[in-house]
């Protein structure tokens, strides 16, 4: 009798990223690109592994156009949080605080690299999906099998630019 194939072996395979759906400001985005934004800040997040957001830029560019590969969140206080924020681009902390200060916690999630595609417009999003509303927070890609074809589809194009973004040793 032979042996099972995986039983003497402990195989761990690489797992793909949780993909995500989260909107973001066209200004916000703009800093990534400018090196001034390296987290992204959240009252919610998945928690405890990397995932990748499918990026929707809100109006007026109003167009899913971006993958960012990003870290597990940093999960602390509204004040270490916006600490955070002010390291990596001073003025920023308040505004950051302001935002999480009703919260027990909130989340710092380090930018790792942006991939940018020609994308779908909002027109070209519900032509494929049949309706399209912009995700307020973040929507599982994986719970919406069309959705996921058309996220496999942007990245299935030519990438029109890409970033890897530094973070300093001390800060994730």
């Amino acid at each position: 009798m032979q042996d099972d194939l995986f039983s003497a072996v402990d195989l761990e395979l690489p797992s793909r990223p949780e993909r995500v759906l989260m909107s973001l400001e066209p200004e916000s985005y703009g800093l990534v690109w400018q090196g001034r934004k390296r987290h992204e800040f959240r009252r919610d997040y998945p928690t405890g592994r990397p995932t990748a957001w499918y990026v929707y830029l809100n109006a007026p560019v109003a167009k899913l156009a971006a993958v960012i590969d990003l870290d597990a969140p940093v999960v602390d206080t509204p004040r270490r949080i916006a600490d955070l924020a002010e390291e990596a681009c001073e003025g920023n902390g308040a505004s950051v605080y302001d935002y999480l200060c009703d919260l027990d916690f909130g989340f710092a999630i380090p930018i790792r690299r942006v991939r940018e595609y020609p994308g779908f417009t909002a027109e070209e999003l519900a032509g494929r999906l049949g309706a399209f509303h912009p995700p307020e927070g973040y929507t599982f890609v994986g719970a919406h099998p069309r959705l996921g074809c058309v996220c496999d589809s942007l990245t299935a194009d030519t990438v029109a630019r890409e970033l890897v973004v530094q973070h300093p040793a001390s800060v994730s």
